[in-house]
């Protein structure tokens, strides 16, 4: 028995050593498994030879030739042992190695992988698209109150410049996160992935203004094109066109259509509006109330501006969001404010796009959704906010594979974006993809420390896997409350701690019953609590409440899809499988994805 443990012992590290050391080799899995075989068959010989030899302190010695009974027996016998303790103490070390140092190098190692594939197929080194990164625009005005004017012009220009399909332009989350710091050209262009690097300056004094942009080859680390603009404010929309054909022009971009232009405005209008869009950002209750006052003042000065309309609609919807606004103030409001915005017009994509949000988030209508998308996306295909809507609506649709996809694609046009990797996650999850999942939230968090919700969507995607204490470790840190609050409710449970389980329960439905009662719904479906599941549900529909959008990819409803009552209620929502098949929606990307400037899905 001696001999057969350690012979097992021995085996077993030889193969996890094969694992690391025979890919740096060169070596395929066909050779592992060929190892696995040789000491499958080698264990038979192994012990007929240890039948009839032994291994002593002094050497090989028969069998028949060992008094068991002596102090040689003995001496054998403790060598063997000794042996056998230190080949296991092998073993747990390995083991504890492999968990606690190699696991999370491997997960980086798999999200960064991913992540330089994106980045490699939506660039120009596979395709030879021509790429572009705007950078934020260096405020020279003296005067930090006018930061929104020199961001605005570089928001403008990159929205200006991502409408042309031929040109890879990433987003404006990963553009802005370089703003103020000492980050060199070719490490930016790196990081992202592009080819070429447009930035500059601003200075706005009364009525003139005066810009300076350059155009920068990453590669060759040269400035290719640059241009001082001192104009009166009134100039600032030709300014932007102008600079934007330049660039089309210097990339030698090959124009399927004409060089698109911004809208024009009034000065003061456009002022107004950047400001609010500014404002907007911050995410209180006070920013958006003061943000919708100076959207309505630039309406005031033009009334036909699309763009200002369209922040207004999404500051309404916003406010609803969080709790701010009630339903019909909310959604009514947002979605008369995006009509508006289509009266002045009718081309304009992000309208399109807060039409389906309001559908898909207000009435539950995944067909006027799937409409109001499908619009947003002929106008705007490369529009990365408009695709991350779309993403969400092929979650609530159940199509997780596509979700996946298109999230990867927006990842490869938008690196350095934490809420992208936060949403892809999601779908990993929904999918029941666990430990990509996981990979995908960390990736988030590295990006973004203080994310909310991602320290308690991996407590659930490791809840899934059984792995009951680090769910906990990481539940306990996650930020945000009533995330925190859900995700303590479910492990405490899992733990058999009922009564920490009910405690915060408690404490979650008497804080934000009334916001999260389609969490609180599926935290009962965790508890095996199907009454409180259907009674939360119907709660969940009497508040409006959002989160039902994605009902049919949550498969923490899972243990109760058998009840009757669920079939009902689905039916009742419009999400019933026979009302989801009828729901037609095309993203126009399915080429892309074929000829793979979509990502995989794996």
């Amino acid at each position: 028995m001696r001999a057969a443990a350690a012979y097992l012992a021995v085996s077993w590290i030889l193969m996890q050593l094969a694992e690391i050391t025979f890919p740096a080799f060169g070596l395929s899995d066909q050779a592992i498994l060929v190892l696995i075989v040789a000491l499958a068959i080698g264990l038979v010989p192994a012990l007929t030879l240890a039948w009839v030899f032994e291994i002593t302190p002094e050497g090989i010695k028969r069998e028949r030739d060992l008094d068991r009974a002596g102090d040689l027996a003995r001496r054998t016998n403790n060598f063997l042992d000794r042996l056998i303790i230190v080949l296991l103490a092998l073993g747990v070390t390995y083991l504890a190695f492999d968990k606690f140092l190699l696991d999370p190098v491997r997960d980086e190692a798999r999200i960064e992988a991913a992540r330089e594939k994106g980045r490699a197929e939506a660039s120009g080194r596979v395709y030879g698209e021509k790429s572009i990164v705007v950078l934020p625009f260096i405020n020279l005005s003296g005067d930090p109150e006018q930061e929104y004017f020199s961001d605005g012009m570089s928001e403008q220009l990159l929205e200006l410049l991502s409408r042309i399909p031929e040109l890879r332009v990433i987003s404006r989350a990963s553009a802005f996160s370089f703003k103020g710091k000492n980050v060199g050209m070719q490490e930016i262009a790196d990081q992202l992935s592009v080819s070429h690097v447009l930035d500059g300056s601003v200075r706005l004094a009364g009525d003139q203004v005066r810009i300076t942009a350059q155009l920068i080859d990453a590669q060759a680390d040269a400035n290719i094109w640059s241009q001082k603009y001192d104009r009166p404010i009134d100039d600032i929309f030709a300014i932007q066109d102008e600079i934007a054909a330049i660039v089309v022009q210097e990339l030698k971009v090959k124009l399927l259509q004409q060089t698109p232009t911004v809208q024009h405005t009034k000065p003061e209008a456009f002022a107004l509006y950047l400001q609010a869009r500014q404002l907007s950002r911050s995410g209180t209750e006070e920013a958006y109330q003061r943000s919708s006052e100076l959207y309505q003042e630039s309406l005031s000065i033009d009334p036909n501006y699309a763009a200002a309309w369209n922040g207004l609609a999404v500051n309404y919807f916003k406010q609803f969001s969080r709790g701010i606004r009630y339903f019909d103030d909310g959604y009514g409001r947002a979605r008369e404010a995006a009509r508006k915005a289509l009266d002045a017009d009718p081309a304009y994509s992000p309208a399109f796009a807060t039409l389906g949000l309001i559908a898909m988030d207000d009435a539950n209508d995944l067909v006027e959704a799937a409409r109001h998308f499908e619009r947003a996306l002929e106008l705007a295909p490369h529009d990365l906010e408009i695709i991350r809507h779309v993403v969400v609506l092929l979650q609530g649709l159940g199509r997780l594979d596509e979700a996946i996809a298109l999230g990867q694609y927006a990842i490869g046009r938008d690196p350095v974006n934490a809420p992208n990797y936060a949403n892809l996650g999601n779908s990993y999850r929904w999918s029941r993809r666990p430990e990509e999942a996981i990979s995908a939230y960390r990736a988030a968090l590295r990006l973004s420390p203080d994310l909310g919700a991602a320290q308690s969507f991996i407590g659930i995607a490791l809840l899934a896997q059984g792995r009951h204490p680090e769910a906990l470790e990481s539940m306990e840190r996650e930020p945000f409350e009533p995330y925190r609050l859900i995700g303590l409710t479910m492990v405490y449970h899992s733990l058999g701690e009922a009564a920490k389980s009910d405690a915060v329960l408690a404490q979650l439905i008497e804080k934000y019953g009334h916001e999260w009662a389609y969490n609180i719904a599926y935290v009962h479906a965790w508890r095996g609590d199907t009454e409180g599941v259907f009674q939360w549900l119907d709660n969940a529909v009497a508040f409006a409440d959002p989160g039902l959008s994605l009902i049919v990819a949550e498969p923490q409803f899972a243990p109760v899809h058998d009840d009757p009552r669920w079939a009902a209620f689905m039916e009742r929502l419009g999400k019933s499988p026979r009302q989801l098949a009828a729901v037609v929606f095309e993203t126009g990307l399915k080429d892309q994805a074929a000829t793979g400037r979509l990502s995989g899905t794996d």
